[in-house]
């Protein structure tokens, strides 16, 4: 496996990143020496919280219910008695102008539903991550975009609306996204205002952490550049 304590150190150096990012790996089972999550949380995105606050832990899919759009993004399927939720969740945001039905056929969603999802800081990272959240300011996570261009695993899409979950599955389908995050989510995990997402499919992380020294670099060098021209030629 990948020492992705190094990776962390990396990138956080690098982006300027003050939380740690999170690695989320889609499991058939539980995880063997992994503690499970114990207790109840409001949504999936919960859990990213948790995990950049340096928890390890793994999820079953009971513990996803609480959040029947999560759930769907997810694949995950709501138990009978509870099944109704998800379309009185999409109604009410519907009545309230924040969706139109007839967007949600469209959204992401995992291919196939997990039996247990496994969060954890990346350098804590106890298998191989199938996605990497990135949670920063956008001049940061701008030289992250770039890295994933410069390495040719950026997603042809255009700045992700909600729900911020949907984020995992069009990364593992795409490649590296970005999302603006959704009002729920900044909520549950106290994203700031000036703050939004990256997702990075784990598969493609060592071929960005790869370039993104020289991105990094190149910025600097090209931030110099913009001042001087903007000093010799701004005449207002």
């Amino acid at each position: 496996m990948a020492d992705y304590r190094s990776i962390e150190r990396q990138l956080s150096e690098a982006l300027g990143l003050q939380r740690r990012p999170v690695a989320v790996t889609f499991l058939k089972a539980p995880p063997a020496g992994v503690e499970k999550f114990e207790g109840a949380m409001p949504s999936g995105c919960s859990f990213w919280r948790l995990a950049a606050d340096g928890r390890t832990f793994y999820t079953v899919p009971g513990d996803h219910y609480n959040c029947p759009i999560g759930s769907y993004t997810h694949n995950i399927a709501l138990p009978p008695e509870r099944a109704p939720e998800l379309e009185q969740t999409l109604s009410l945001m519907a009545t309230l102008g924040y969706v139109k039905m007839e967007e949600v056929p469209g959204i992401p969603r995992l291919a196939e539903p997990p039996g247990a999802v496994v969060y954890a800081p990346l350098g804590d990272a106890p298998l191989e991550p199938d996605v990497v959240i990135f949670a920063g300011r956008p001049a940061r996570l701008m030289l992250l975009g770039e890295a994933a261009l410069r390495a040719g695993v950026s997603a042809n899409a255009p700045l992700l609306p909600r729900p911020t979950c949907m984020a995992l599955p069009a990364a593992l389908a795409q490649g590296v996204v970005t999302s603006s995050a959704c009002i729920g989510n900044r909520v549950y995990t106290d994203l700031g205002e000036d703050e939004l997402y990256a997702v990075v499919p784990g598969r493609d992380l060592a071929r960005v952490v790869d370039e993104l020294h020289t991105i990094a670099t190149a910025n600097a060098q090209l931030a110099e550049y913009h001042r001087g021209k903007r000093l010799a030629l701004a005449t207002a």
